[in-house]
């Protein structure tokens, strides 16, 4: 068990502490002020720290700590430590797929543009990443035609400078043949000089430089040179098309979106320079529970800008939620630029709306992660397994039903059970419940009518092995989910238990708030790791049985509502009043309308229009 170090011995400067399990790894890394306070904080109340902290100290076994000289070195201690360690309760971070860049090998003796992935090298100047290769293929290909630089592999440009003759790139004049000294050395770095400043975002100079070479030629009558320059402009300008201009021209912005559920997050960076969008990237985060968005805020700054940027540090970084340290993080970057960087949550206006893109994009590439999950057998396949092995069953869930219960203050109480066979939702074999046992607000009441009736209809439909008469409950699910806690799951093994079911049917409860899994027998929640696949199959059960219960809840709330004030009018049947509903849309409609408008109405007659409207000007 954890103790806490002896008064006086922590010391009060800055530094880094990590907690360490029985095994002697890392668990936990975190940065501190003041070593001392922070340390101290962790062996209060238990009931102050968040699901997570708890977990991490029950399994911890001593703690150390790492002096520094100030609060920006144990930042950057902190974050080297993660980096080495990745400590299971720190926040993870990884790339969701491999973005192509554009890279210029500026330390070669001629540098040459090539498209790459993968890990970046030294001497090699980067551009993007982009969201597909075709784009940046298109790219390079415009712009070799305007900075003809050699973008042949040192191969080829040694067999071609041994021969003596230029390749075909040279002769459709996409390369200036420095391999056979057609262009000087000085005038080649001009041209990559020229390139990597395009590529920077300084596209107007470049414009502007080329427009007064063309008018130059033009007033010499060198029209052939004037026409060849003209075409450069061109290209440069097809290139600046395909970039979107979605500021003024001299900001230079990264934006941070993000976009998720309790488990994982997708996050989307884009970066603005000179006022385009000149390329994104895209990242998962393993949302660790009892995280605040300002420390996952912090953590994405600290991960992005600490491991060689791909498009540097600008002046300005847009993001959702004020990150912890949000001063000491613009002192770092203050100092790794050697100028001033700001990090701001836009309020309104363009950088609002800019904002408000990112993340847009951020939820679509979550969708597309979990729509891929779910389609991926393998995935599904896996998840079973784990699950069967974390809960201890007999054997995989092929079959798993969730419950969940919903009302308003005891109004209108509904459940739902949604069904997933082999690992897909079967949308086929969801039901719902309207509550009638009681009148009132429990939950454990609720459950257990539900789950009665749903099980009593397994047995009804299967009594004498009557196949031929097998309906929608013949089938029982071999892992009963409830959303909640201890308690409904001790709801819900009762009623298993009491219908003589508990070998065929094993019961489990997804508490929502910590996302802790219960089953009978044991105190503690069983242990499935956040990011697991199980984990995700259980998450993504519970939610859809909440939706699908709170969709019938507004359902059979609105209904209610409606009837209650177009009931009982003289001569307005249920058909007269569906056709008013459908034709205005909704009561509030219907209450907005004159008695001309309602009289005006062919099929319905004068005296119903007339009582109609007098019921819903006294509501």
């Amino acid at each position: 068990m954890l103790r806490q170090p002896e008064q006086g011995t922590i010391p009060t400067s800055p530094g880094s502490y990590q907690f360490y399990d029985a095994q002697g790894n890392i668990i936990y890394v975190g940065k501190a002020k003041n070593l001392r306070n922070r340390v101290n904080s962790y062996f209060g109340s238990k009931k102050n720290l968040p699901s997570r902290t708890q977990r991490m100290m029950q399994e911890a076994s001593f703690v150390e700590w790492i002096q520094v000289r100030n609060e920006l070195e144990a930042l950057m201690l902190e974050f080297s430590l993660i980096k080495e360690h990745t400590p299971r309760f720190n926040i993870d971070l990884k790339d969701n797929k491999s973005y192509p860049y554009l890279a210029v090998t500026v330390n070669e003796t001629w540098p040459r543009p090539t498209i790459t992935r993968g890990k970046r090298k030294k001497g090699v100047k980067y551009f993007g990443p982009y969201g597909n290769v075709k784009a940046i293929r298109e790219t390079l290909d415009l712009l070799i035609k305007t900075f003809p630089i050699r973008s042949c592999h040192n191969r080829k440009f040694n067999e071609h400078e041994k021969l003596g003759k230029p390749c075909l790139l040279f002769h459709i004049e996409k390369c200036s043949g420095p391999c056979v000294k057609k262009i000087s050395k000085e005038n080649h770095d001009n041209l990559v000089s020229d390139f990597l400043q395009f590529m920077d975002g300084h596209s107007k100079e470049i414009v502007d430089s080329l427009k007064k070479e063309m008018n130059s030629a033009s007033q010499q009558q060198q029209y052939e040179k004037a026409a060849v320059v003209r075409d450069k402009i061109l290209n440069i300008e097809k290139v600046l098309e395909k970039q979107q201009m979605v500021l003024t021209e001299d900001q230079n912005i990264d934006v941070f979106g993000t976009s998720g559920d309790q488990i994982e997050a997708s996050v989307q960076i884009f970066y603005i320079r000179q006022g385009r969008v000149v390329g994104r990237k895209g990242l998962l985060l393993d949302r660790i529970d009892g995280t605040e968005n300002s420390e996952l805020a912090k953590h994405l700054i600290v991960e992005h800008y600490s491991t060689d940027p791909p498009r540097g540090i600008p002046a300005q970084i847009l993001i959702e939620t004020d990150p912890t340290d949000s001063a000491l993080l613009e002192t770092w970057l203050s100092n790794e630029k050697s100028s001033l960087v700001k990090i701001k949550v836009p309020l309104r206006g363009e950088k609002k709306s800019l904002l408000e893109t990112v993340t847009n994009n951020a939820a679509e590439e979550f969708l597309r992660h979990r729509l891929k999950r779910e389609k991926d057998h393998n995935s599904r396949s896996k998840a079973l397994s784990d699950l069967q092995l974390a809960l201890g069953m007999r054997e995989a869930p092929l079959r798993i039903e969730c419950y969940d219960m919903s009302h308003l203050q005891g109004s209108d109480y509904v459940g739902s059970m949604v069904v997933m066979e082999d690992g897909l939702l079967k949308k086929s074999d969801y039901r719902r419940f309207r509550i009638k046992s009681f009148s009132g607000n429990d939950d454990y009441a609720a459950m257990e009518e539900v789950i009665n009736r749903r099980l009593n209809a397994y047995l009804k439909e299967n009594e004498n092995n009557k196949i031929e008469e097998k309906k929608r409950f013949s089938y029982p699910p071999q892992l009963l989910l409830v959303d909640g806690g201890k308690g409904q799951l001790s709801v819900a093994q009762k009623v298993v238990n009491e219908l003589g079911l508990s070998d065929l049917i094993f019961v489990a409860a997804l508490a929502k708030q910590f996302e802790e899994v219960y089953i009978s027998g044991k105190k503690l929640p069983v242990s499935i790791p956040r990011n697991s696949e199980a984990l995700y199959m259980l998450q993504r059960l519970r939610d859809e049985s909440h939706r699908f219960a709170v969709e019938y809840h507004r359902k059979l709330r609105s209904k209610r509502m409606t009837a209650s004030v177009l009931d009982d009018i003289p001569g307005l049947g249920e058909k007269r009043k569906n056709r008013l509903l459908n034709e205005f849309g909704d009561l509030a409609k219907i209450k907005n309308l004159k008695l001309e408008e309602l009289r005006n109405l062919s099929w319905l007659p004068e005296r119903v229009a007339f009582e109609i409207y007098e019921k819903l000007k006294l509501d």
